[in-house]
């Protein structure tokens, strides 16, 4: 995973939810000329190991949150993942909301890293992240999806000062069309789920729309509000990172001409497969969930498992492997107490993300709350991922073994964004061109048009 749960760079932690670039600054909107070279300062000084300088220019609730103690163990977390520092290759600067974001990228012995640096209307510095560098995207369309049999159109999804863009990919020919709402994994990711050169949404949406099904995907809230979401990190939940704007995508699905209102589906990604039991819970007209990759226990465990399983695929050197290890394990154990409580500061729990987060989290029990969904569920699980795995694929399966409205499919040779590969899953491999396999396109278009069809299921 990126940095918060289920992306792909489970090792990299984070002070709190990621950010990423949605659009450069345009003349009008230029970035104050001297942020730029005080983000690289900043960088510097991190190199350097002079964090009382480097946190001079904090604000109240940076300064509070990130005091020169923690900012040298986010420092030292990130370099026990990435590697020995080695210098800033290039700097450039984005505004949102109100807010300047600088993006100093960075060598590192083992991966670029982006130091985001966020500035309020002071010059004050109001938010950090490091996040994985991506490589410039060279996505092409997979050979399963036929480009003249659908059309796309932008869509808003939801109102008011949380609307997100989005794209409805929507088959040509008369009559009414069942649908898919696209619900995504950990992070702020776009609307094709873009990781790298790999878009799994813009491949499930292309595959579907080819086969006759229209599909609704959309720009997360963390990605498309990345400032506004920023600001509220400490109160975040589940719920107004991902849940709210699932809802509101099968609302705007509902009101289209072209749509069946009575066959809409949601599909769910890693923490979008976490969270269709609470989807379900709320929207009693969808006729049917996918999960892909859903985790079905408690989160923590499952960062932990990824971390264990990464810090022993990439290299990194036994002891600098022993020391990230022991630090998240100390994590997990702070998020599993009891008596966890609320103020309890993000740098001690896993990826940085705020108690509130955690705390919301283990209110439901994926594999327990799905049994109350009483309708079709679709299971998809690849035999090659690793960050989430046939553990969890069991307890989806143990879960609902009374049920014969649920299908789980396994894929041996498919990792965590259903892209076929050989031998053991890397992190390197999301960096590489793939495609959501086409086995996977066609068993999910023939489960939706089979539960289409013939009297809508009660529950």
């Amino acid at each position: 995973m990126r940095t918060t749960g289920i992306r792909v760079f489970g090792w990299l932690l984070v002070t709190c939810f990621s950010i990423s670039l949605s659009k450069a600054a345009t003349p009008s909107e230029a970035v104050r000329p001297d942020l730029i070279p005080g983000a690289e300062k900043f960088v510097d000084r991190l190199a350097r190991g002079e964090y009382a300088a480097a946190a001079q220019r904090f604000d109240e609730a940076v300064a509070r949150a990130l005091p020169p103690d923690k900012l040298e163990k986010t420092w030292q977390s990130v370099l026990a993942g990435a590697g020995a520092f080695k210098g800033r290759l290039r700097s450039n600067a984005v505004r949102d909301q109100g807010l300047d974001i600088v993006v100093v990228t960075c060598a590192f012995e083992k991966a670029p890293i982006d130091v985001k640096v966020v500035f309020n209307k002071k010059g004050e510095i109001a938010g950090l992240w490091f996040a994985p560098s991506e490589p410039p995207a060279t996505y092409q369309s997979p050979a399963y999806a036929a480009a003249d049999s659908f059309s796309e159109q932008n869509v808003v999804v939801g109102e008011g000062e949380w609307a997100l863009p989005g794209t409805l990919t929507l088959p040509k020919g008369g009559g009414r069309f069942p649908a898919v709402v696209l619900v995504h994994g950990s992070g702020p990711l776009d609307r094709d789920e873009t990781i790298g050169p790999n878009k799994p949404f813009r491949d499930l949406a292309e595959g579907l729309a080819t086969r006759g099904i229209a599909v609704l995907r959309y720009e997360k809230r963390t990605k498309a509000h990345q400032a506004r979401m920023a600001a509220l990190k400490d109160t975040i939940t589940v719920k107004e990172e991902t849940v709210d704007d699932a809802l509101a995508a099968v609302d705007r699905l509902k009101g289209m001409e072209k749509i069946d209102p009575q066959a809409i589906f949601v599909l769910g990604h890693s923490l979008g497969g976490i969270v269709i039991p609470r989807i379900g819970a709320r929207a009693a007209e969808v006729r049917g969930f996918i999960i892909m990759a859903g985790a079905a226990r408690p989160f923590e465990d499952v960062i932990l498992e990824q971390m264990e399983y990464v810090l022993s695929v990439n290299g990194t050197k036994p002891d600098e492997a022993a020391k990230a290890l022991e630090k998240i394990k100390a994590q997990v154990a702070k998020a599993r107490e009891p008596n966890l409580s609320a103020d309890t500061p993000a740098s001690d729990l896993p990826l940085g993300t705020p108690a509130r987060y955690w705390l919301d989290l283990r209110k439901v029990d994926p594999a327990q709350a799905i049994r109350a969904v009483k309708r079709p569920l679709l299971i998809l699980q690849g035999g090659r991922d690793y960050q989430v795995t046939e553990k969890d694929f069991s307890l989806w399966k143990q879960a609902l073994s009374d049920r014969n409205d649920v299908v789980l499919k396994l894929y041996p040779d498919l990792n965590h964004l259903f892209a076929e590969g050989k031998g053991k899953a890397v992190p390197a491999e999301y960096s590489r061109p793939g495609h959501v396999a086409k086995v996977v396109i066609e068993d999910v278009a023939a489960w939706v048009k089979k539960n289409a069809e013939g009297p809508r299921p009660g529950g």
